[in-house]
């Protein structure tokens, strides 16, 4: 497994932080970010949103750190120092939502290589909730999972949704599936989108940590999404609408100002997850994990004591 570039400059997370080159089964390279602990009571497997990329949660790291937790980060295909596989490399792209869950086997069978055994546990945000749900219904090998502002509907206006399912088609159809979405465009959103009007966070110290990551290393950031890659997230979310819930035990956090992803159908699912809890913290927007210290600190102690109820528990069927 060879070793992979990791911007310890601007992660702020645990000493030690590394990164390792993975392949997947259809040949795309990830990246693999660890936050190595000794002693560690069990191991975060960090699901990350789209346009995200490893650095981003070395503060994430530290917190659960503190709790007794290693963490591994991912940079799925499309993005981060993953290989890009659309022709502009700046735009947010995937051929098959279902490539995502080729990263992440490309991550379990990596684990025994890098001497992890486990026990571990499941933390996704935005997008990365989408393929994590998937993953769970694939038997991913976590003892209890945790989402941040989960990625199972987009915040649209009701009359848009049909365009949007329209919009993409067409394009697939058409062959103009790496176009941009409307409404987007190819820079990173922290460098274009001033802090009073950004949907990620309501506190300004961690809106200035992602711009200076982003500053600091362009190759790291994409812009909007691709048609295709639209298309494909609305299937799939309507695909996992239609799944009952895991056995896994979950919690769930939801910004009281979402507007990026549906709070309608995170609140639907977790009506239906028979093991799972929502957590609504009013005044947070779409990253809960990089809100103010205050929320932080709810949402890691929230997580760890999840996790810790979960230690030497038999996993779910």
């Amino acid at each position: 497994m060879d070793q992979a570039p990791f911007y310890s400059d601007v992660d702020d997370g645990p000493a030690g932080g590394r990164a390792f080159w993975l392949t997947t089964a259809d040949g795309v390279r990830i990246r693999l970010g660890d936050w190595p602990l000794e002693g560690a009571k069990g191991t975060v497997l960090l699901f990350p949103g789209r346009t995200e990329y490893v650095e981003k949660y070395g503060r994430a790291a530290r917190d659960f750190a503190a709790h007794g937790y290693r963490t591994l980060a991912i940079d799925w295909r499309g993005q981060g120092l993953a290989d890009r596989v659309a022709g502009d490399p700046a735009l947010g792209h995937v051929a098959k939502f279902s490539d995502y869950q080729k990263d992440v086997d490309s991550v379990l069978a990596a684990l025994p290589k890098l001497g992890i055994e486990g026990p571990f546990f499941l933390l996704a945000h935005s997008m990365g909730g989408a393929i994590g749900l998937r993953a769970l219904h694939r038997k991913l090998p976590v003892k209890a999972a945790a989402f941040t502002a989960p990625m199972w509907g987009l915040h649209l206006p009701l009359l848009i949704k049909p365009v949007a399912w329209m919009l993409s088609s067409a394009s697939e159809y058409l062959g103009r599936g790496e176009t941009l979405a409307p409404g987007t465009n190819s820079d990173a959103y922290v460098l274009h989108e001033l802090f009073p009007a950004n949907k990620l966070t309501s506190d300004s110290g961690m809106y200035d940590y992602m711009q200076t990551q982003a500053r600091a290393h362009p190759d790291l950031n994409i812009g909007g999404p691709t048609m295709t890659w639209l298309h494909e997230a609305l299937v799939e979310m309507r695909r996992l609408n239609g799944m009952p819930s895991p056995a896994t035990p979950c919690v769930t956090f939801l910004g009281g100002d979402e507007a990026i992803v549906s709070p309608q159908s995170i609140r639907s699912r977790m009506v239906r997850w028979p093991r799972g809890h929502l957590e609504l913290i009013e005044g947070a927007r779409h990253e809960v994990m990089m809100e103010s210290p205050q929320v932080r600190t709810f949402c890691f102690e929230t997580c760890a004591a999840h996790f810790n109820a979960q230690l030497g528990a038999r996993k779910p069927d």
